[in-house]
């Protein structure tokens, strides 16, 4: 019976499912007592120095103003609750913009520095050189000091068509105005992607079958573009655009791209760029050449060669660090407080910091809203990766 018991135990504790599951429930539960005996620290430090761990400053009015807010109204009446929420919507605007503006810039960047021609070769290298060896600080007050300091004021702005004006107070374009019916012209649009996505699955799938090419961007183009007009003009053109006009020293009306946005926007954007396209060309390179001759031998053409054959098999090594860059751009807009653009850092982390003195519950969110995002974005980015790799027969 003794025996029997002892090689129970023995095999109970040979099981490597088992095994890893007492190893990963002790970890979690020193975690758990570990983060217990942190804030049980931090409760009794702050009731040494007369201060509540509480979250109801957040219900309290801001009492400052964010200048950019081109989603929805705040004021300094607003609670802090609310002026993070703008600013939470701030660092998303630049998180998202970016990655994508990132990602073109990037693959256009990585493709160069493997062209043939020598003098895009080196420019391209150049650039990713020089770029990525400078701290990207430095970028970001590059170009918002470019953009303060060499655009004219508005009374002399650079105006385009008379719609757009260039100034140094930021970027004024036409904005657009929505009326009840436009709710129709957005559902026909969004619509219209989904067509052009079902469209684009069923061409893909044709040319794997049959190997018969079919046009996708213009026929996509097309689709989206006909149904959202055919929309648009059936309903009375329900949208339509206010123009932005000079005001004393001012421009009033259309929408105002702060110059903050723009330098951080382009700034972090070029800046992660320079390492997608390192990425980008390391993935190419991986590819054995055989690829590109046997693509060559069937008549393919260079640029059909690239999106055919080169691009997707290299994808399968590009996007895991990829994920990585795109996680580092939007940990990065943090750094948006030294030029005055007011992300969540700025807002809730900084101002809302200072006034009610919540050192600790304000960075415990800001913290959060961070790691949110960033699993998030890899959540995403691992459903992609899973979507590409080779499928086992």
């Amino acid at each position: 019976m003794e025996r029997t018991r002892i090689s129970f135990v023995l095999n109970f504790f040979n099981d490597q499912k088992t095994r890893s599951l007492l190893v990963q429930t002790a970890t979690l539960i020193l975690v758990l007592l570990l983060v217990y005996l942190i804030l049980q620290n931090i409760a009794i430090n702050l009731a040494s120095v007369g201060k509540e761990f509480s979250f109801d400053f957040l219900t309290y009015p801001a009492g400052y103003d964010i200048t950019f807010q081109p989603f929805v109204d705040y004021s300094p009446t607003d609670t802090h609750i609310w002026a993070g929420f703008i600013g939470l919507l701030n660092t998303l605007l630049i998180a998202v913009t970016g990655i994508f503006l990132a990602t073109v810039l990037g693959f256009i960047l990585g493709i160069c520095r493997l062209s043939s021609n020598y003098l895009i070769n080196k420019l391209s290298y150049l650039f990713v050189e020089f770029t990525r060896n400078v701290p990207v600080l430095l970028h970001i007050i590059l170009i918002h000091s470019l953009i303060i300091h060499n655009l004219p004021v508005p009374k002399k702005a650079i105006s385009i068509s008379e719609s757009i004006h260039l100034t140094n107070r930021g970027f004024y374009i036409p904005q657009p105005i929505f009326e009840v019916d436009a709710l129709y012209v957005l559902s026909a649009f969004c619509i219209s992607i989904l067509i052009a996505l079902g469209y684009r699955i069923w061409a893909k799938r044709t040319q794997e079958k049959t190997g018969k090419i079919y046009p996708i961007l213009p026929i996509i183009f097309l689709i989206v573009i006909s149904i959202t007009l055919i929309t648009f003009f059936s309903f009375g053109c329900p949208i339509s655009l206010e123009f932005p006009t000079l005001s004393g020293f001012n421009f009033k009306g259309g929408l105002a791209i702060k110059p903050e946005y723009l330098a951080l926007w382009f700034a972090l954007s070029y800046y992660t760029a320079a390492f997608i396209a390192e990425i980008v060309r390391g993935g190419i390179l991986a590819i054995q050449k055989g690829q590109t001759e046997a693509a060559y031998a069937i008549g393919l053409t260079p640029n059909r060669t690239l999106q055919l054959v080169i691009i997707p098999q290299a994808l399968r090594i590009i996007i895991p660090p990829l994920a990585s860059q795109y996680l580092n751009l939007t940990k990065n807009s943090s750094l948006a407080i030294a030029i005055g653009y007011m992300d969540i850092v700025a807002t809730l982390g900084g101002i809302s910091l200072m006034q009610t003195g919540k050192e600790m519950e304000t960075m415990i969110i800001v913290l959060l809203i961070y790691l949110i995002c960033s699993l998030f974005i890899s959540f995403l980015m691992n459903i992609y990766n899973r979507s590409i790799r080779i499928k086992d027969r």
